[in-house]
């Protein structure tokens, strides 16, 4: 497709359009669990392109895991949004997860395929929904665990500092 680098562009920055609608509060408490996740796809895209899971015969630039635009835009941004609104109540939180990786497997990877951005090669889309689910499964008992530790951590400061 002609304009895919632009749409692939467009598709990495506009999310970012949407940061500043939320508090940095919210940005802070679950920057933790966000960049974990990013960390770990990129692992899994090393991994993914190694073992032929999928293939991306488009990348911006060379030498740079064609992922990196999916990771750092809708997945980046939207997973704030999804914890500002879900997390807390884990079922809805996982509905909403599996609503949004139904939506992406179904319809956004048929419109990758189409511009020539992805395709799945030894994974189905079942697959790839089902890995989705247990990489957003993994990253709220991240962020749990996280905000265990560390709001623990934080209270029992606060406690000294107020003696």
């Amino acid at each position: 497709m002609k304009n895919r680098k632009q749409l692939i562009t467009l598709m990495t920055l506009l999310p970012w359009l949407s940061l500043p609608l939320l508090r940095e509060k919210t940005l802070k408490r679950f920057l933790p669990g966000t960049l974990f996740m990013c960390v770990y796809l990129v692992a899994e895209g090393i991994l993914a392109t190694r073992r032929k899971w999928w293939w991306f015969p488009f990348s911006i630039k060379p030498n740079v895991l064609a992922e990196l635009p999916l990771i750092l835009g809708p997945f980046f941004v939207g997973s704030f949004w999804i914890f500002k609104y879900t997390y807390g109540k884990f079922s809805i939180y996982f509905l909403i997860n599996l609503i949004v990786d139904s939506f992406f497997t179904i319809f956004m990877l048929n419109w990758f395929k189409k511009i020539g951005y992805v395709t799945l090669i030894r994974f189905t889309r079942i697959q790839l929904s089902l890995l989705f689910l247990l990489k957003s499964v993994l990253m709220y008992v991240f962020q749990y665990c996280y905000e265990k530790v560390f709001s623990d951590r934080v209270k029992k400061d606060e406690e000294l500092e107020s003696l």
